[in-house]
């Protein structure tokens, strides 16, 4: 088991002994998902990147749920969610500032030798891998999307 899968095992039982509901119920589903993986890709533990991704795309689910529920007028359904991906983030590392991912995407630029906007797939990629978990992809798009010539 992985430093992060351990934590996350081990806040669950807190959560359930302190009776907190809310995140009793999120990280169940994170640890569910990580199952899921496991028996996707046939491997016994997964790597703390594969837990990252995992609460990455929940944390991404959330605020699209966030939006859709903010554009239907449930605010108690906001809310819930709110505090859901509140407990998410908590698993994240830190994130960059602009300044700092725009910093990582001038490196993959130069490394890659992209020159246009047809590079971009090669420069997001190796951006990304950069970071991490450290941004969200939407940002270190834009980042991207705006330096290519």
């Amino acid at each position: 088991m992985g430093k992060l899968e351990n934590k996350l095992a081990d806040d669950l039982k807190g959560s359930i002994k302190s009776r907190d509901q809310v995140k009793t119920s999120t990280l169940r589903m994170v640890i569910a998902s990580m199952q899921n993986l496991v028996i996707e890709k046939q491997v016994k533990d997964l790597e703390d990147g594969d837990v990252l991704k995992i609460i990455s795309k929940q944390v991404k689910q959330h605020l699209d749920s966030i939006e859709s529920f903010k554009k239907a007028e449930r605010q108690e359904l906001v809310e819930k969610e709110a505090k859901e991906l509140e407990i998410l983030r908590s698993y994240l590392p830190e994130q960059l500032s602009p300044e700092r991912i725009e910093e990582i995407v001038k490196k993959a630029i130069s490394e890659t030798g992209a020159s246009s906007k047809a590079d971009f797939g090669k420069v997001i990629k190796h951006a990304l891998q950069e970071l991490k978990g450290q941004a969200d992809g939407k940002t270190v798009s834009t980042a991207v999307q705006k330096m290519l010539p």
